[in-house]
């Protein structure tokens, strides 16, 4: 895992975010939106952090925090009281090495994306524009579908789909954690270590195979 610090004493915060090298480009044929969905489903606890209780855990500190998708990465992010950095550290560590994937939680989000999906893209009177438009731009790279996947791709996934998306790009070969602002480098590296430095290796290399334009 690559790790990025940047001291800023100016403001007794710290930002810590961390990048999974993985979006909809890495997503295989008919399994669309898998990275999207992923980013919820990295929200549904972990083996000591309760379903849905990572927000609520960082807002009790006064922080705030989320999530985004992209074509080329999903990240997670963290902004809090200086002295809660050990917190949020460990909590990435944690979901990193040991996400809960139930069927429960797996059938919930679902439903979740895609009504995402309905509200952004399906609904609004422009909203299927930029499908279109990339759809006609690409002719093999996958930037040609969307980020937020089709519909019947959605439908098609399974919870095996889901745990193999864990196990191949959620891996600390695949991640760069970056810390920014009140802290001091030799205890943030201190922590990292302690935190991350117990997460499983990748089983196998990630694969890169991106198709060609």
């Amino acid at each position: 895992m690559r790790v990025i610090l940047s001291e800023d004493h100016s403001t007794p915060i710290v930002h810590v975010s961390v990048w999974y090298h993985v979006g909809s480009k890495n997503e295989r044929p008919g399994r669309t939106g898998f990275a999207h969905f992923f980013e919820h489903m990295m929200f549904q606890g972990s083996k000591n952090v309760e379903p849905d209780a990572h927000t609520s855990i960082i807002a009790s500190v006064g922080g705030r925090s989320n999530a985004y998708t992209t074509e080329d990465e999903t990240v997670f992010w963290q902004t809090l009281p200086a002295q809660y950095l050990p917190l949020a550290l460990w909590m990435e560590a944690d979901r990193m090495a040991t996400l809960r994937i139930d069927e429960a939680a797996f059938r919930r989000e679902r439903e979740v994306v895609k009504e995402e999906r309905r509200m952004r893209i399906e609904n609004p009177p422009f909203g299927l524009l930029n499908e279109l438009i990339t759809s006609h731009a690409f002719d093999v790279h996958p930037y040609k579908h969307p980020v937020i996947g089709s519909m019947t791709d959605l439908n098609a996934a399974t919870i095996d789909d889901v745990r193999d998306f864990y196990k191949t790009y959620y891996v600390p070969e695949n991640a760069t954690l970056m810390i920014v602002g009140d802290f001091e480098r030799e205890t943030a590296v201190n922590l990292v270590n302690q935190y991350f430095g117990r997460v499983p290796k990748a089983a196998n290399p990630v694969p890169r195979d991106i198709p060609q334009e």
